[in-house]
């Protein structure tokens, strides 16, 4: 009799330490996909910190006003920094998101006088990992004063293939790094000149 037990005991005990088993890495899977285990979900839409690391920004130049005034769209302005971190813009600033094409300077430097953050990329850097991970920081920071704008870099001779920007402010970045992004964005995102809300 106790062998007819444990065999027909085993296979009952065997079955539901299996579906125990199962319904654990279920749960893990589940909980690492709400707690951020992937790029849209991790230090992309995080709570910005009052200011970036200095450490990760010691590498970010600073330069002079080149003014604020308004010109007619269909000016062409010459900026003395490429990409433009600051002087005469459109009246209309482009909105953030994350763009496969450039958008105009001139609604790019207004956008940077809201206080929104430019992230531009060369194309052939990319993989799906980084494409990702930019369109998530562009998805968690909008507005009309904090946003975020990713477009490829207009620039034939762009000096890095990602260039992280700011009004008056700039961070070349040779490799993908979004703590280095995290960072900059805690530094400048919100506070432009013309209505700083951070």
């Amino acid at each position: 009799m106790g062998d007819n037990s444990f065999s027909v005991n085993g296979p009952k005990t065997l079955r539901g330490s299996l579906l125990l088993v199962v319904l654990a890495v279920g749960a893990v899977v589940y909980v690492t996909q709400l707690s951020g285990g992937g790029n849209a979900d991790g230090i992309e839409s995080a709570s910005l910190d009052e200011s970036g690391d200095s450490d990760v920004l010691s590498s970010v130049e600073q330069f002079p006003n080149e003014g604020t005034q308004h010109v007619p769209s269909n000016r062409e302005i010459n900026y003395s920094q490429s990409p433009p971190l600051s002087g005469p813009h459109y009246s209309r600033a482009a909105e953030g998101g994350y763009y496969e094409d450039p958008q105009p300077a001139g609604n790019i430097v207004h956008a940077l006088e809201h206080g929104a953050v430019v992230i531009y990329y060369n194309e052939s850097a990319m993989n799906e990992s980084t494409r990702a991970s930019l369109q998530a920081f562009a998805d968690t920071h909008t507005g009309t004063w904090r946003s975020v704008i990713v477009m490829p870099n207009p620039s034939e001779s762009a000096e890095s293939d990602y260039v992280l920007t700011a009004w008056r402010h700039r961070l070349y970045m040779d490799s993908y790094d979004a703590q280095t992004v995290y960072e900059f964005l805690s530094e400048f995102i919100g506070r432009g000149p013309e209505n700083p809300v951070r």
